[in-house]
């Protein structure tokens, strides 16, 4: 006997397939770095980055302050410029920061320009079944026109229109989509113009004696501190030199600065030789270049004559010490001091070098230390003076404006004697030489820089604040309404003209929507009562007549 199995086979399920989590993953991530909340969130970690950058001094822009740093705060200095606190700009991290940040925006933008495209090209949606429903909501007669009448008031107040029937939608608003769309692509612009300026861009500080013989060439070798862009070299700064001819400084009776103007000769081969003025607020601008006044001081100008007859001047800047009254510290060396003009042999031990405190305005009594005003009206040099090898042979990297302390700590430089001097006054030292204060001359601090990116960013900020003022006051509102033929045999309050129901929807919050909406409907009547009583709504016989007419 054959038994058979009319049972159906089982048919086996087909396997599923597993997730790949790494391509999750990145959807994920990139979902989270697209969002407006971590837009917002990179553009406040952002501004706490450059918090740094205004508090510490910077070296693309002081970096005089930042030596000073070092020596005021010996421990903390080191620290903090391992993490690129004196270049925070452009540090590791603020990069980061600044990329991701950058990302996020596009990933923003580039979805919601696609769909507020789409909503641009689209048309009114149709009138809601039951407008009864909406924030705003009326019934009154309808206008001689109809519909037509209703269309012309509404494109005059420049809304968008759509007629299907004898009802009409019409929509307004949209400037505030576009004017956050604005303020959001303008922000990726300065994005984009701060990396133009920090890939093309270039800069450098110069202290500038007047004379002619301190003049100043734009090569980065005579620059004291020189910062290039990564796509700039050397060759490509432009050629042109700088001389200071006068400088002139006013200050208020308490030593407040009132006005600074630099007088320079500007020549060259990418400039033509010419005089320029330029102050504070107003920066020279050349071809390729803009030269802006940082700050101005004294060079005292000192001769020292040697043992053997021989002369020789120093004009050394001295830099101030940071009070109002322009008191200033410096070194004036003479390594070339005591050369015996019969071998030509020059003693080591017998270089010469002075270090003082300039006084534009000294005091009648001592001490001096401290000038009482930054104009010339009693000048004074109070001078000490050093002999022995100053360590400048060693190839040791030292200071312009003070002398090296190991020389002396080891004995190899000593002190001479100290000196009050007067303009004109001659000192004259234990060893006969002798060392006269001549005078002074004045020095600028320049910062000569090119940004190719300053006027994308000028122009990239005043989109910026266009789109901001669209995104802050534009209102997305929409407005519908029906023209229904009255039924007589209802007792239809209109004597059985046709109804007018209109109703209101603001889009975003929009307190001032009942007035506009009132107004609005004051004028498709010409009936200035019409508008109270669509601010106050229409009563309920009034809809429900409408109702039945529209079923």
């Amino acid at each position: 006997m054959t038994v058979v199995d009319d049972r159906p086979e089982t048919v086996a399920p087909a396997p599923r397939r597993r997730p790949n989590r790494l391509l999750a993953l990145l959807r994920n991530s990139w979902r989270q770095l697209t969002s407006m909340r971590t837009a917002l969130i990179l553009l406040f970690l952002l501004a706490i980055a450059a918090i740094p950058g205004s508090v510490l001094p910077q070296r693309g822009i002081s970096p005089e302050k930042v030596n000073e740093y070092f020596v005021d705060h010996p421990e903390w200095a080191p620290r903090l410029d391992r993490i690129g606190a004196f270049e925070v700009f452009g540090s590791v991290w603020f990069s980061a920061i600044y990329l991701l940040l950058f990302t996020s925006l596009i990933g923003c933008i580039t979805p919601r320009l696609r769909d507020h495209i789409r909503a641009l090209r689209s048309r009114p949606p149709a009138a809601p079944k039951r407008m009864a429903r909406l924030p705003q909501h009326t019934v009154l007669p309808a206008p001689p026109g109809g519909a037509a009448a209703i269309v012309e008031v509404l494109r005059k107040r420049r809304w968008r229109v759509e007629v299907r029937g004898d009802e009409v939608s019409a929509e307004k608003g949209y400037l505030k989509e576009t004017g956050n769309l604005l303020f959001h692509t303008s922000l990726i612009a300065v994005l984009i113009s701060v990396a133009l300026g920090s890939w093309y861009g270039w800069s450098g500080n110069r202290l500038l004696v007047a004379g002619t013989d301190n003049s100043f060439c734009n090569t980065r070798q005579q620059y004291a501190e020189a910062k290039l862009g990564p796509q700039v070299d050397s060759a490509d700064l432009p050629r042109f030199c700088l001389r200071l001819d006068d400088f002139e400084a006013r200050f208020l009776p308490s030593g407040q600065p009132e006005f600074f103007n630099a007088t320079v000769t500007v020549d060259g081969p990418d400039e033509p030789t010419r005089s320029a003025d330029f102050s504070v607020n107003s920066p020279l601008r050349l071809a390729d270049a803009s030269v802006y006044l940082l700050g101005h001081g004294y060079a005292p100008v000192i001769r020292y004559t040697d043992r053997f007859g021989n002369s020789q001047i120093s004009d050394e800047p001295f830099l101030t010490t940071g009070d109002m009254g322009l008191t200033s510290e410096g070194l004036a060396a003479f390594p070339d001091a005591n050369v015996d003009p019969s071998t030509g042999q020059r003693a080591p031990d017998e270089q010469m070098a002075f270090t003082g405190i300039y006084l534009p305005t000294a005091p009648e009594q001592a001490p001096f230390v401290r000038s009482e005003y930054p104009t010339e009206r009693n000048p004074a040099l109070n001078l000490v003076a050093y002999r022995g090898n100053l360590g400048l042979d060693a190839g040791i990297p030292s200071s312009v404006y003070q002398l090296d302390q190991r020389q002396v700590r080891t004995g190899k430089v000593q002190e001479v004697g100290t000196k009050l001097l007067r303009k004109g006054e001659t000192w004259k030292l234990d060893d006969g030489t002798t060392v006269e204060f001549l005078g002074t001359e004045r020095y600028v601090t320049l910062s000569i820089r090119h940004d190719p990116g300053a006027t994308p960013l000028l122009i990239s900020c005043g989109f910026l604040l266009v789109g901001l003022m669209g995104s802050l006051f534009g209102r997305r509102r929409r407005v519908f309404f029906r023209v229904v033929p009255a039924d007589p045999a209802e007792g239809s309050p209109t004597g059985g003209s046709s109804l007018m129901e209109a109703g209101g929807l603001p889009r975003t919050d929009y307190p001032g929507f009942a007035d506009e909406f009132a107004q609005l409907i004051a004028e498709v009547n010409g009936d200035e009562r019409a508008a109270e009583r669509a601010s106050t709504g229409a009563d309920s016989s009034d809809r429900a007549g409408v109702r039945e007419g529209a079923e």
